[in-house]
């Protein structure tokens, strides 16, 4: 016995395992010992770490530990608002990255919240209310309809007992509970109908239950548990930007050391040598780097609030751009949450109904046409069953809204259910054909209910009405079905022969194979002097009417949005708790699955592979079905294992360990969970999986965008060394004294790059496959076009530095200084030049040069920056600077030109290369 699992016990074993009276419970003696012995019920936090702690953490990040040797030298060299500036900058990014993290950790709390606060429970046989963190294993529970179940609890009484676990399963309708035993060895979580769950809501009926697990032992606790054990990913951006920092501190010391040296061989004056190389060094690394992929991303995420996405971690945003699958929760977020009633069978008829989750709007369409409803007798006896027999209640609520052209306020409807979903679908079918509760309120008195229960599986309510009295019922259609003596057919009561049952069971069939929720109604009428005992005089002898099939239905966006998906080489993939049959024809419906096929698994397939066989098999697997919160994160890691870059998205309870683990967790901001949000780092404030493709181009945009100036900061500084180096090499005078270094730094480091972050994406973007997991900083030819550029500018300025000074007299000091003057004009106009050129991967002359305003008034102000230090007098003796004449802007305009007329004819003239051709969803073809 005490190795059976507590569904697999029945009631008695139970209680007898827990040592429980069955009318006393637990002593208060007994209790305080076992609340001793096991804890608390309520969920640990884990271990904390101290604000001060996790704000140090921030520093010791390689790029920072880069800046902070910027700072020191920036204000060795006197340029202490540079040092400043830098500061400023690792602060900012300490702030930022602690208030992230300390945000993300309210997860846990946000679990506790949903753990019921008080509990009704039988201790010395008196009936107290607790708090629900004192009840301990074998505390005998009673719960009824609107409780919070608040601890993992075996029933042990049901009456017509239904609770609602979506947050923990997945499943999308309230789950019947009963307190049978169950034979099976593995019961998938969602099947586990005789235990209730801490954290879930019960909807209907009541119940008693004894507390089997507490605390962290309970499910929930299990996923907090999840969550706790669960790193963090660090995101691609974070990666590449720590790779980056590592490559330009030993690229940039390597390149200045030389320099130095060499110029100190060949005569130079060592302490001048050395400022210059130190200059070279700041110059070399770009300190606004940070700042500058900071303010892209800030800027990314207000664009993101705009299309419907809050972002709540910053580089998730870039994340998403290279996002290879999309695991998507299928309940609440590719779905409605909402059951419909899309289908009637009627007389051997299939009427379509149209309408969008609980909207009273929509029509009965019979072969595309409209159905009068008014001539049809069968329809509106089923209308009037569908509301009669119902609990259900339609809510109309009205909130203030603003329209976005006008500032004036009116009032938004919502629609919404207050009860049973099943039940509200088919309230909602009657208010679409006009039969309202209002309406037949009037006409219709209730007198009589039997409710439904696991064994019957239908309800039946007796009404009053003008003329006499009705009998409404509704069940699962095999078991009406013995109900029925006759049926209406063809708007006439007659003989239910064993043909036309036949008839029915086939269209239930066809119905549930397509996932439809299927229903059968029936009535009979009585006269008021007609006598009954039970239910089964009434229900006996029933005029069988048809059938309803009611669905989750798919949201309206979301297969436009797959389809995007996937033309972006995306994988879409459906993890849910729902039953397989319904999964996969909801993914169908969505374009999810390949019309060439792909695997579905469940939850107990999942329990029979090992880590290597899932691994082997999730490139094909499209659907899983049936899974549990320990499935989710399995087959997140399965896919990173992969090499792929996980998005997860849902909004459950259940949801909340596997969003942590994910590359990028995204949240339903409506229907999600505190917890999931916490956990998350992207939340959808309209719900709306099409959102995630918003996020995605954004996300793919801003990368580029960082590239872009990457690209343009590193040409631009190799540009500076190599003008350095190859002077120095041989043997020449200084074409750039330390100041003119920083002060070219300053002036192309700063709006330029900053105006590229902003810039707008080329039109090809969504077209092409996701950037790989692993992909280097450099990829795509990047680093070939850094080195390329950055040594044309090099020598390009060096042939405007040894024109003008050959031109003088040798060894003149006022002919170096001209040459200089050339050399740094000539330096600042190329990289001027080159940051259009960066627009484009493929040259300047693909994308219009006055389409970012933006860049176009920061190159102007960095042009006017330059002006001043050559013509304000006050100026020149700083930056040993002369005014130039127009042949040397004729000589500064050519060379600074050269380097991207050379690289634009190159592009112009070489083949584009071939795209690969983006296959559907996984990385390699599907075999079966």
């Amino acid at each position: 016995m005490s190795q059976k699992k507590w569904y697999q016990m029945t009631a008695e074993e139970i209680m007898q395992s827990q040592q429980i009276h069955p009318s006393k419970g637990l002593s208060s003696e007994e209790a305080q010992k076992r609340l001793d012995e096991h804890g608390r019920n309520e969920l640990s936090e884990g271990a904390k770490i101290s604000p001060i702690a996790l704000f140090l953490n921030q520093f010791k990040d390689f790029m920072v530990l880069v800046l902070m040797g910027a700072t020191l030298i920036s204000g060795l060299l006197g340029e202490y608002l540079d040092a400043v500036t830098i500061i400023a900058i690792i602060i900012m990014n300490g702030i930022l990255g602690f208030v992230q993290e300390f945000r993300a950790e309210r997860s846990l709390r946000a679990l506790k919240e949903l753990s019921a606060p008080h509990a009704k429970v039988l201790r010395d046989g008196t009936l107290f209310q607790i708090p629900a963190r004192d009840l301990v294993p074998g505390d005998l529970v009673l719960l009824e309809s609107g409780d919070r179940i608040p601890a993992d609890i075996r029933f042990v009484d049901a009456n017509s007992l239904y609770a609602e676990e979506s947050a923990l399963t997945g499943e999308s309708v309230p789950v019947n509970k009963h307190t049978d035993a169950l034979n099976s060895e593995e019961v998938p979580l969602g099947d586990q109908r005789n235990l209730g769950f801490m954290g879930t809501m019960i909807t209907r009926g009541t119940a008693r239950g004894i507390v089997v697990r507490t605390g962290m032992n309970t499910e929930m606790g299990k996923i907090a548990d999840l969550i706790q054990s669960t790193e963090s990913m660090e995101t691609p951006l974070q990666h590449r930007l720590e790779q980056l920092g590592k490559i330009l501190i030993i690229v940039a010391l390597a390149l200045t050391v030389v320099v130095v040296i060499a110029g100190i061989v060949h005569g130079q004056e060592p302490y001048g040598m050395f400022l210059a190389g130190v200059s070279l060094a700041v110059a070399a690394i770009p300190e606004g780097l940070p700042a500058i992929v900071t303010i892209a991303l800030a800027l990314g995420v207000q664009r993101m609030i705009q299309r419907k996405a809050i972002v709540r971690k910053l580089p998730s945003v870039e994340t998403l751009g290279c996002a290879s699958v999309i695991c998507s929760d299928k309940t609440g977020t590719l779905t409605q949450n909402k059951m419909t009633v899309t289908h009637l069978w009627l007389g051997g008829h299939v009427l379509e109904v149209t309408g969008d989750g609980y909207d009273p709007r929509g029509d009965i369409l019979s072969s595309g046409n409209q159905v009068d409803i008014h001539n049809n007798l069968m329809l509106n006896r089923l209308l009037q069953v569908s509301v009669l027999c119902n609990n259900a209640v339609l809510v109309e609520e009205k909130t203030e809204a603003k329209r976005k052209k006008q500032a004036t306020e009116e009032l938004a409807i919502s629609w919404n259910i207050k009860g049973d979903p099943t039940e509200g679908a088919l309230v909602v079918l009657g208010a679409k054909a006009g039969t309202t509760q209002q309406l037949m309120g009037g006409q219709f008195n209730r007198i009589g209910e039997f409710p439904f229960d696991s064994e019957r599986k239908r309800m039946t309510v007796l009404v009053d009405h003008q003329g006499g009295r009705m009998v409404c019922t509704k069940g699962a259609p095999d078991l009406l079905l013995h109900k029925c003596s006759y049926v209406l057919w063809d708007d006439k009561v007659i003989p239910f022969t064993t043909t036309l049952k036949q008839k029915v069971l086939a269209a239930n069939e066809g119905m549930a194979k397509n996932a439809l929720r299927v229903l059968g109604l029936a009535y009979r009428d009585l006269k008021v002097t007609d006598s009954y005992a039970d239910e089964d005089e009434v229900e006996m002898g029933l005029v069988f009417i048809g059938l309803t099939g009611m669905i989750d239905p798919p949201r309206k966006e979301v297969r436009e949005a797959i389809t995007k998906c996937r033309k972006a080489g995306i994988k879409t993939v459906m993890i849910t708790g729902d039953h397989q049959g319904t999964a996969e024809a909801i993914a169908k419906q969505l374009g999810i699955l390949p019309p060439n096929g792909g695997l579905a698994l469940n939850g107990q397939q999942l329990n029979q592979l090992s880590d290597d066989e899932l691994d082997d098999r999730v490139e094909d697997a499209y659907v899983y079905a049936r899974v549990s919160p320990e499935h989710k994160l399995r087959i997140v890691k399965s896919l990173q294992r992969k090499g792929h870059v996980v998005a997860m998205t849902g909004d459950g309870v259940n949801d909340a360990p596997a969003i942590k683990a994910a590359d990028i967790g995204i949240a339903m901001g409506i229907s999600g969970t505190d917890v999931t949000k916490e956990a998350a780092a992207l939340v959808l404030s309209d719900d709306n999986f099409a959102s995630i493709v918003a996020a995605i181009e954004e996300g793919r945009g801003i990368y580029e965008n960082i590239r872009k100036f990457i690209r343009y900061l590193l040409a631009s500084n190799v540009g500076e060394i190599m003008t350095m180096f190859l002077a120095m090499m041989a043997g020449l005078p200084l074409p750039l004294i330390p100041i003119q270094i920083l002060w070219v730094n300053l002036v192309t480091d700063g709006l330029p790059a900053m105006a590229l972050g902003v810039d707008q994406a080329e039109k090809d973007l969504m077209q092409q496959k996701p950037r790989g997991a692993r992909e280097n900083i450099f990829a795509r030819r990047l680093g070939w076009k850094i080195i390329s550029r950055g040594i044309l500018i090099g020598l390009c300025t060096l042939a405007a530095f040894l024109i003008v000074l050959y031109q003088g007299p040798k060894g003149d000091a006022v002919t170096l200084v001209h040459a200089q003057t050339v050399a740094f004009a000539t330096l600042v106009m190329a990289q001027l030049i080159h940051v259009f050129d960066c627009r484009s991967s493929r040259s300047i002359f693909h994308r219009n040069p006055l389409q970012n305003g933006y860049l176009v008034l920061a190159v102007i102000s960095s042009l006017l920056l330059m002006l001043a230090v050559l013509y304000i007098e006050q100026l020149q003796p700083i930056f040993k600077t002369v005014p130039l004449g127009w042949q040397d802007w004729i000589i500064v305009l050519v060379f600074a030109g050269i380097p991207t007329f050379l690289m634009g004819i190159g592009s112009v003239m070489s083949k584009p290369a071939k795209r690969k051709p983006i296959r559907y969803g996984s990385a390699k073809p599907i075999t079966r």
